[in-house]
């Protein structure tokens, strides 16, 4: 498996609220995971980074996971007590009060893939000529288009379109959505804060990734892509290639 995390301040926001990483567990299994924090004066980049840094604690602790059940029962625990952590700090520190971030993660075995989400970051899967969106945004304009109340297009241009109902470490239980999944040799995954999807359309990412060049070179289009539509959101995507046979190179995990 190859895969590669990028991260962009854009070219409005004065720091980068974001956070990533690509981690190893004790049996070498890889998660990936995008955050993207809000909040208070700087609080955002707190409550992301937290997510990061504690998620990546518990994996390089974790022995293997060999099903999805087992995997997913780890993911909703180490979630819950995440979320605890960051909702106990805003409460302790008023500078940091409200705080909270997006979280999507992708936990990548060669049988299946874990995939576990909380705001409006997001995943998508290429599978053969199938590129789908496997993550639902907990948002309020994604909640009017599910009900029928506006249309797709009109959430687009939706004034509370920010809006998210559900965020890590803003309230003292929290609930993820997890789904676990077969993969086969050659699909390839993307994780994404929505300053990437907020200026790139789905149709562009499939052409995008479904490209032969390699993932960093994908990564970078779909970053200056953003960028050159604005970029008034910080960016962050990992993208992650199910390839049994390489071994080593800067993109291998």
């Amino acid at each position: 498996m190859k895969a590669r995390f990028l991260t962009d301040q854009g070219k409005v926001r004065s720091h980068n609220e974001d956070a990533g990483g690509i981690f190893y567990n004790l049996s070498d299994q890889f998660l990936a995971i995008i955050a993207d924090g809000m909040g208070g004066h700087q609080a955002g980049d707190v409550a992301s980074q937290m997510a990061i840094s504690l998620m990546e604690e518990k994996w390089k602790q974790q022995s293997e996971l060999s099903s999805p059940e087992e995997t997913e029962q780890w993911l909703s625990s180490v979630i819950s007590e995440i979320n605890h952590s960051i909702y106990s700090y805003g409460f302790q520190k008023p500078e940091c009060e409200g705080m909270g971030t997006t979280i999507v993660i992708a936990i990548c075995t060669e049988e299946f893939v874990t995939i576990a989400h909380i705001g409006d970051s997001r995943c998508y899967m290429l599978s053969g000529s199938r590129f789908n969106q496997v993550t639902e945004d907990h948002s309020l304009v994604n909640e009017l288009v599910r009900s029928g109340q506006i249309s797709k297009d009109a959430a687009e241009q939706h004034p509370r379109k920010n809006v998210l109902l559900r965020a890590l470490g803003t309230e003292e239980h929290i609930t993820s959505d997890l789904e676990s999944m077969s993969w086969e040799q050659g699909d390839k995954l993307l994780l994404c804060s929505d300053g990437l999807t907020n200026k790139v359309s789905d149709e562009e990412l499939e052409a995008l990734i479904s490209s032969d060049k390699d993932l960093q070179e994908i990564g970078e289009n779909m970053v200056q892509l953003a960028n050159d539509r604005g970029g008034e959101d910080n960016i962050s995507l990992i993208l992650i290639h199910y390839d049994p046979s390489s071994k080593g190179g800067e993109d291998s995990c």
